[in-house]
This record gives C-alpha cells, sequence and structure tokens, in this order.
C-alpha cells in the first residue's frame, strides 16, 4: 500500500507539473511582452502597452527643449498610399509595416540606413476593389520568442490572410485565411497579442459582412475561438452571467430577436478598431461596428449586438459583459475606436475603468470588471443627434430632428459618419489623470435609399454630402477628464486629427495633421510647442523610444485613409468616398501622397 500510495503521489505530482508546465508559455508570453512595454527601449504594440494608454515616461525630450528636435533619420517604404498604425521598436529593430501590398520591413537602429529583411508578401489585388476606404493597414504586432515559437511579427493582409514572420529573417512562418474578399471582407486591423493567442478582427461592414473576431495559436496560427458580433447567443458566445450587473443592457437572444428575419446573417458589426486587455482579469476589451446597411429602414430593431463595447474572457472568447451605445445605429457612428485602460477614483474608490471616446460623438467611461456604466458625456458641445445618455438605462436620448429614416429630410447631423473620433489611438497621462485626444469636427447632410444585398459589392443605402462643423475647422485636440467629462483645454485644427496623440512625461503631447505637420504641444495648457513639416499628410500616430540613451519620437507619413479617398484616388464628386471627397476638397491644395517614417532627436 505504501509503494502505491507513493507511486500514486509521484503520478500525480508529475501531472501537476506537467499541467504547470503546460500553461506556462502562455503566461510567460503575456508577462514578457507586457515587460517589453514597459521598456523605454522599446515600442512592442501598436497601443503601446495593455492598457493603451500611448504614454512614455521619458522626459529626455520636454517642453523645454522639444524646440530642439531635429530629424535624425528617414526611410522611404515606396508605396502611396495611406500609412495608418505606427511602426514597432523591439531590441534595437525597427519593424515598418505598409498599406497594400503590406510590404514590411526590419530596420536595425544602429545602422538605419541598412534593411536588415523585407518580407512581400503576394496577394490577391481583388482585395482593393471591396476596401472600403483606401486600402490601409492599421499596424503589425509582436510577439517573444515561446518554447514552441521564435520571436514572431505578425502581419493582417487586405486579402484576409493572417501571417507570421520570423522577426529575427523575415521567414513566413504561417498563414492563415481569416476573411474571404468574394463576401467583401478585408484586413485592415493590427493584430494584438495576448498570452499564446493573436487576435484578430474584420473589416467590411459596408459591404454586408457579418463581424467577428478570432483568437489564433501564436505557434501555429490554429482557431482558438471565433466570437459574432450578431446571431445565436452561442455564435456570439454570451457566458452565464452575461451583463449580470446590468441585465438592462439586455442579455440573452437578442442578437436574433433585435433582427428582422435573417438580416443578422448580413448585419455588420465588424471589428476593425483597437484592442485593450487587463493582464489581471485576463479580460479582453474592443467594440464592435456598424449595422449594414447604413439605411436604417430596411434594418428595424436596435440590432444588437453591434455598436457594442464588449468585455470578455481571453482564454475563451466568452462575453462578461456588452454594453450597446446606438441602439439601431442611423448614422454609421461604428463603435470600434480606441479603448483607454485607467484606475481612477471614482465615489471615494479606486476603480478599474475603461474610456472609449466613441464615433458617434460620444465618450464612454465604463467599469472594465462589469461594465457599468460611470459617466458618458459629449466630445464637443456641437453634438446634436443626441440629447444626453441616461447613466440609469445607458440609452441615449435622440433628437427625433437629425432622424435619418425614409420619409425625413435629415440635414445638419453633427457628427458625420466619419464622427467626431475615428481610428486613432489616444493616450492617457496618469500623472496627469488626462486623456488627450484629435478628433474630427465634421457634420452632414444625409439621403437614404433602399438597395437589395449583393455578395460582395457595397451594401450602403445612403448619400452623404459632409462639411466643416459650426466651429468652422475639421479637427479638434482636446485634453479630457474621463471621469468629471471636463475638457481641460482644446485647441482648432483645420483638417481632422486621424491618426490620434502620444503623451509623455516630459509633458508633452505629439501627434500629426492631415496637411502634413508633426506637432507637440504642451499638455498642461495646449501650448504649440514645435512642429516640423512632412512630406506627405499623416493618418498614423507617433511613437517614442531610447536608442544608445537617447530618446527618439517617430511618425509614419503618407496621406490617404478615409479622408485622403478624394486625394489618393482623384475623385471630385462630393459625395464620394462614402461622403469624404466634399468634406476634404481642400487637403490636395496642401499635400499630396508618398509614404515613409521620420525620425526624431534632440
Amino acid at each position: 500500500m505504501q509503494i502505491s500510495r507513493f507511486a500514486k503521489q509521484v503520478t500525480t505530482t508529475a501531472l501537476v507539473t506537467a499541467a504547470a508546465m503546460s500553461v506556462s508559455p502562455s503566461a510567460q508570453a503575456n508577462k514578457e511582452l507586457e515587460q517589453l512595454s514597459k521598456q523605454n527601449t522599446n515600442w512592442v504594440m501598436q497601443t503601446k502597452d495593455y492598457g493603451s494608454t500611448h504614454f512614455s515616461e521619458m522626459i529626455d525630450i520636454n517642453a523645454n527643449n522639444v524646440k530642439n528636435l531635429k530629424v535624425a533619420w528617414s526611410f522611404s517604404t515606396g508605396v502611396l498610399n495611406g500609412h495608418e498604425g505606427g511602426p514597432l521598436v523591439v531590441d534595437g529593430i525597427m519593424y515598418v509595416h505598409t498599406p497594400y501590398p503590406n510590404n514590411v520591413f526590419a530596420i536595425s537602429l544602429d545602422e538605419p540606413d541598412k534593411i536588415l529583411w523585407q518580407f512581400k508578401p503576394k496577394q490577391n489585388p481583388a482585395a482593393r476593389a471591396v476596401a472600403c476606404c483606401d486600402v490601409v493597414n492599421r499596424g503589425l504586432a509582436y510577439a517573444p520568442a515561446g518554447k514552441d515559437y521564435p520571436a514572431t511579427i505578425f502581419l493582417n493582409q487586405l486579402d484576409g490572410h493572417v501571417v507570421a514572420i520570423n522577426a529575427k529573417t523575415g521567414e513566413l512562418l504561417w498563414k492563415m485565411e481569416n476573411s474571404d474578399i468574394a463576401m467583401g471582407s478585408t484586413l485592415t486591423v493590427a493584430p494584438f497579442v495576448v498570452k499564446d493567442k493573436v487576435i484578430v478582427g474584420t473589416s467590411g461592414a459596408e459591404l454586408g459582412v457579418r463581424g467577428y473576431a478570432t483568437a489564433y495559436n501564436i505557434k501555429d496560427g490554429k482557431q482558438a475561438w471565433r466570437v459574432y458580433a450578431t446571431g445565436p447567443d452561442e455564435d456570439i458566445k454570451l457566458s452565464k452571467d452575461f451583463n449580470s450587473a446590468n441585465p438592462h443592457y439586455g442579455q440573452f437572444g437578442l442578437g436574433l430577436k433585435t433582427w428582422e428575419g435573417d438580416a443578422w446573417k448580413i448585419g455588420g458589426g465588424t471589428n476593425w478598431g483597437w484592442y485593450a486587455y487587463d493582464s489581471d482579469l485576463e479580460m479582453l476589451y474592443y467594440g464592435s461596428g456598424n449595422p449594414a446597411p447604413w439605411n436604417e429602414t430596411m434594418r428595424p430593431g436596435d440590432n444588437k449586438w453591434t455598436m457594442t463595447i464588449w468585455g470578455r474572457d481571453v482564454n475563451t472568447g466568452e462575453a462578461k459583459f456588452g454594453y450597446q451605445k446606438t441602439p439601431h445605429d442611423e448614422w454609421d457612428y461604428a463603435g470600434v475606436n480606441y479603448m483607454g485602460l485607467s484606475e481612477q477614483v471614482v465615489d471615494g474608490k479606486k476603480t478599474k475603468l475603461l474610456t472609449h471616446p466613441d464615433r458617434n460623438g460620444l465618450v464612454y467611461t465604463l467599469n472594465r470588471e462589469n461594465g457599468t456604466l460611470v459617466n458618458a458625456f459629449k466630445i464637443d458641445d456641437t453634438v446634436n443627434w443626441v440629447k444626453k445618455v441616461d447613466l440609469k438605462t445607458g440609452l441615449p436620448i435622440r433628437d427625433p430632428e437629425y432622424s435619418t429614416h425614409m420619409d425625413h429630410q435629415a440635414t445638419g447631423i453633427c457628427p458625420s459618419a466619419m464622427g467626431y473620433h475615428n481610428q486613432g489611438i489616444e493616450s492617457y497621462d496618469p500623472n496627469k489623470q488626462l486623456f488627450f485626444m484629435g478628433t474630427n469636427h465634421i457634420c452632414m447632410d444625409w439621403e437614404p435609399f433602399m438597395l437589395p444585398y449583393r455578395a460582395g459589392q457595397f451594401f450602403v443605402g445612403a448619400t452623404l454630402n459632409m462639411y466643416p462643423g459650426p466651429k468652422g475647422t475639421l479637427g479638434q485636440v482636446k485634453a479630457m477628464n474621463s471621469v468629471t467629462g471636463k475638457m481641460e483645454w482644446e485647441v482648432q485644427e483645420k483638417f481632422a486629427v486621424w491618426g490620434g496623440t502620444t503623451a509623455t512625461a516630459g509633458d508633452l503631447v505629439f501627434y500629426g495633421t492631415l496637411d502634413g505637420y508633426i506637432k507637440a504641444r504642451h499638455s498642461k495648457t495646449g501650448e504649440e510647442l514645435w512642429k516640423f513639416k512632412l512630406p506627405s499628410g499623416v493618418i498614423g500616430h507617433p511613437i517614442t523610444y531610447k536608442h544608445n540613451n537617447k530618446q527618439y519620437v517617430a511618425i509614419y507619413y503618407g496621406v490617404g485613409g478615409w479622408p485622403g479617398v478624394g486625394l489618393v484616388f482623384d475623385l471630385a464628386d462630393p459625395t464620394a468616398g462614402l461622403g469624404a471627397v466634399g468634406a476634404f476638397k481642400e487637403l490636395a491644395h496642401y499635400t499630396q501622397m508618398g509614404g515613409g517614417v521620420m525620425v526624431f532627436s534632440l
């Protein structure tokens, strides 16, 4: 018996040890990437870190000396379309990506005039015809080496494939098809690495694509889970306690009940924006986008769960909560934008928060543990489709004058479909407890029309005219307290600030402008301290890193994206480009195409 008990104990210990070893690589990968994100020498995620702070503690470049910034070096990508996102910097190497054809370059920071390797994928050129708003790509992701895989760069190709590349050699490791371009589904989203998984979204709501997010195993690309925005609960992956803290948000069966017939199958809800992650809670946060088609008359109901902030268990994909910001969206206010995590005092208690500036012109702050709405307020006082958000129900109180139904001529709607906030990644200074936002200031007229659904073709059903908002410009930059809703300062920009901001402990906020400037403002006052004219307009975000004990700031130039479609494709009809051409008709007088990265230092 003693031998038997001993054998059993050894076997049990071995099993426990084996189990621990089997989970350790994913946990270790998560911890290592998190540690890398905290080092000043690196910029390892598009969002800077899991909290999406886009904030650096470095003070070498600061409010006193930023006026002395000069160009250190530059690199041309050789690609003309819009350059969104930003480069990554890992262990002395900068990884640069491009829009279609989605080339990737590795550049040594010791010898920035030399390309270490380049990856130029072969992909289906038909993807360009079904891309909604230029052939952009929002960036690469990086995973440190694990037990069964080398350090890896992840790229999403426009034609719907997810690609894993050896970070040291540029060798292709694996390739998986995520999206079917024959159905109008493309990939513009940046991958997001968490634990042993890489998370990938979808694009194509303007073509009636049913949105989903997928987790792939880093090691081999096999699918770990996939979750949808519409349809039956098992497809959406709702947990048993889904929205238990806020049942008034809605709980079960609504992915079908809030749609007429099978409309949910072509109902949009794609997610091509940004993710955030809480490693303590092991929860992933992102937003699902607009319902399809834009014409609201064709899809009665609340159209859940489009336009939703999701909090999901990253291990299983199960949704712990979902808060729909704009039920039955009528304006293409796709809610896929920035998710910023912070810990701030709410009602006397330090609280884990999620802050989301939405396309619909509202900023939402939620308790990220259970989804409870803490505050919802207007990005700008000119927002008019909504009077306010009822904080008890979470529902917007709409102004019917700005509804877009078939028998109503809707004019002067603020914001436009481009939103008062779109795809830019914003920044959060934990010392000042302020978010810094680059915003749009664009309004619109909206004329709906009926149309049939045809797979792989545009499924919009509205003609838009866009123009500058009431303050006379197309853009603004704002400093915001996300708990109180107070704007500490705001400044106007001639064109939309499309790419977002980066803040530093040196009292600085950096951002790029569509007409081709990188600017630095004092984060306490908004005062402009420095600017530099780049070769082309900016739709990406700045990054900052340290190399050989020297701080650098880098940013992509390369005008394009939705605001640049008129310039990129030489369009003149003001309603073309889903309304963008009219809004940005002056842009071609200030900048032209041409892509690359510009790096600055003192």
